[in-house]
């Protein structure tokens, strides 16, 4: 018999599938794009948005218990079966490129300790020893949640705990070392010569990279305990994130001049742990990293596995994708989705691609999924005619157009052209499930556009 999970479990799996390598990395990447002023604005406006976001799941879960997996099947109860097919892709797509940064950082970590000037072993997480070390941990992780997605997340709970420990500890020792002569130094970024609202915006796929796993409760709900569980892990989790990432941004820039910070090398956390308590913080960063990461990556896993499994009970993903093992776990979605990420880790070894990459891809990805969220909360406000529920549903939404706004028509063009293969697998598995209500001339008209949009998008890209 399956076992169900607890609100402790649920609101371990959200937090740990959101404080992931991203936060270990957040000073650096911050420092990079934007000055204090900057960053104070743009953390003010993520805080606001990820807030309005979380609360629409709450409110999702408790108006519309029938519908498990939110993130796929709010899009397609609210906008029918083409735009509930793009919701699970881009958020599959999201979580294989996700599952492939965890592991590619944990290896770019452990080269601090391997690697020297005149021996490359780990690199960036992207050279062969790498690839060896990443393909042992993806399938050794395969196996766990084959075991049962209650066995997992019991594990990851553990790895919840040991993550904050090391984060906690950093941001003791940056409130008594915290300079503020040197948080102010070239408060607004003049040098940077860069608007201050042009910097506003260079932050945001950074900020939705780290909150990216907001929806995990809701993804595995079909596995909760208690329906009111589902919404209190993700708000407890979502107030836990905002508060650590932004003492982890703004507490670095009283520590070292923002250039210096910009400049230093990722995980960047350790470089300034190693100024506040010698080469000892260095270790405990690293290995807090480590334990962070796989925790993340055990989270993911089971919600990379879980879409696919709840769209293809649907009919919008091909019948291959619906077989559970006798532990309950979603066993062919997770080979396939493993499959794709062992594939995409021979690929960065091939093409030498690295963290960052990879956190703009996913990024990019997962935007039309929780956009789509707060626009199926619109919904269901006016069918209720409730302006609270409204005044919440328009606040995600405003924040969905605004990051589709702020990551720029690069980032756009490449989300077209990653979407673009997904509907040939939707259409194969409209011709599997052929029961199905026809496509209406809106939906049809849409795969056409999409189609040709990829022609110039990938021209564009290329040049």
């Amino acid at each position: 018999m399956e076992k169900k999970l607890g609100l402790t479990s649920l609101t371990a799996l959200v937090l740990s599938s959101m404080v992931g390598a991203g936060v270990f990395s957040l000073p650096q990447n911050m420092a990079q794009v934007g000055s204090p002023a900057a960053l104070m604005i743009g953390w003010g406006i993520t805080g606001i948005g990820i807030l309005f976001l979380a609360t629409s799941l709450l409110l999702l879960s408790r108006l519309r218990p029938d519908l498990d997996s939110g993130i796929f099947t709010y899009a397609r109860e609210g906008f029918g079966e083409l735009v509930g097919f793009c919701s699970a892709w881009g958020y599959w797509f999201c979580a294989i490129i996700a599952n492939v940064s965890y592991l590619v950082i944990v290896f770019a970590a452990l080269s601090f300790f391997t690697d020297t000037e005149h021996s490359v072993i780990f690199g960036d997480g992207n050279t062969w020893q790498s690839l060896i070390g990443e393909s042992i941990l993806l399938w050794f992780v395969h196996w766990l949640v084959l075991r049962g997605v209650q066995t997992a997340a019991s594990i990851n709970q553990l790895a919840t705990v040991a993550k904050l420990l090391p984060l906690g500890m950093f941001i003791i020792l940056a409130v008594i070392s915290f300079k503020m002569n040197v948080f102010k130094l070239d408060f607004t970024g003049i040098e940077m010569e860069i608007p201050v609202w042009q910097q506003v915006k260079d932050t945001m796929l950074i900020t939705l990279w780290v909150f990216i796993g907001v929806e995990g409760a809701v993804v595995v709900s079909a596995r909760a305990k208690k329906r009111k569980d589902i919404g209190i892990a993700t708000v407890l989790a979502v107030v836990s994130a905002l508060g650590v990432y932004i003492l982890v941004t703004l507490l670095s820039l009283g520590l070292v001049a923002r250039p210096e910070l910009a400049a230093m090398r990722n995980p960047s956390m350790a470089n300034l742990m190693v100024g506040l308590i010698g080469s000892t913080g260095e270790i405990i960063i690293i290995a807090g990293l480590i334990i962070s990461v796989c925790g993340a990556y055990l989270s993911w896993t089971i919600m990379a596995a879980e879409v696919p499994f709840i769209a293809s009970l649907h009919g919008s993903f091909p019948k291959v994708f619906n077989k559970q093992n006798d532990k309950k776990a979603p066993e062919s979605s997770l080979w396939i989705t493993n499959g794709a990420v062992q594939i995409s880790l021979i690929l960065i070894w091939l093409s030498g691609s690295n963290y960052n990459m990879l956190l703009s891809i996913a990024s990019e990805m997962i935007l039309v999924p929780y956009f789509l969220v707060g626009a199926f909360l619109v919904k269901v406000a006016f069918q209720r005619s409730n302006r609270v529920l409204l005044l919440i549903a328009v606040g995600a939404c405003t924040y969905g157009v605004w990051l589709l706004y702020a990551s720029g028509l690069m980032h756009l063009l490449l989300s077209v052209v990653l979407y673009a293969p997904g509907l040939l697998v939707f259409l194969y598995a409209r011709r599997q499930n052929q029961g199905q209500k026809p496509l209406n001339i809106l939906e049809k008209s849409a795969i056409v556009l999409l189609i040709l949009t990829t022609i110039p998008s990938t021209w564009l890209l290329i040049h």
